[in-house]
């Protein structure tokens, strides 16, 4: 054998094997192309079965949609009447809010004197309400007093009660005891 045949019987063997690989490849794309097929024979019959499971649920889509509507027409009434709950109670509200800025709007422009005449009263009251608990404690305390420095007591008393008037009166013309309103 020369080298030539050699040559020739080594190319006969590579495509010998060539072809082995070649044919292995070539069956299993065969295999793959036969699945493929038998996917596609199957295809129509899913397909039509997908169409009838869509026209199902369209079906179901609008028989739920048209319950959905029949329920709302009814809770359509409850609706107007909670808006028209809601408006009258605004108005309510708004109204009270109107009677409530109109009577501070008047206590706001009450007469600072008038006020201030309650209160030098009110001082006085005061003033005469404990001097008579306090007189009367001492009365009480003292076994007795002679009438002459009773009356001086009383006298003193009565000049410090119209002396206390005085300041009240005073103190609430200028504002003293009242509290800043504004």
């Amino acid at each position: 054998m020369s080298l030539t045949g050699l040559g020739v019987l080594l190319i006969g063997v590579a495509f010998l094997l060539l072809a082995i690989f070649l044919a292995r490849v070539l069956n299993r794309l065969a295999g793959v192309l036969s699945g493929v097929n038998e996917t596609m024979a199957a295809l129509p019959k899913q397909m039509n079965q997908l169409l009838g499971e869509t026209g199902n649920l369209i079906h179901t889509s609008t028989q739920t949609l048209a319950d959905t509507n029949k329920k709302l027409e009814s809770l359509t009434p409850l609706f107007q009447i909670v808006g028209d709950i809601g408006d009258t109670t605004r108005t309510y509200s708004s109204s009270l809010v109107d009677v409530v800025d109109s009577a501070k709007s008047k206590v706001e422009q009450a007469d600072e004197a008038k006020r201030n005449e309650k209160i030098g009263g009110l001082y006085g009251i005061a003033a005469l309400g404990y001097y008579t608990v306090r007189k009367r404690n001492e009365i009480k305390n003292q076994k007795t007093v002679r009438p002459r420095k009773l009356y001086v007591t009383g006298e003193q008393r009565a000049f410090d009660i119209e002396r206390m008037k005085q300041e009240a009166k005073e103190a609430a013309t200028i504002g003293k005891y009242t509290a800043d309103d504004k």
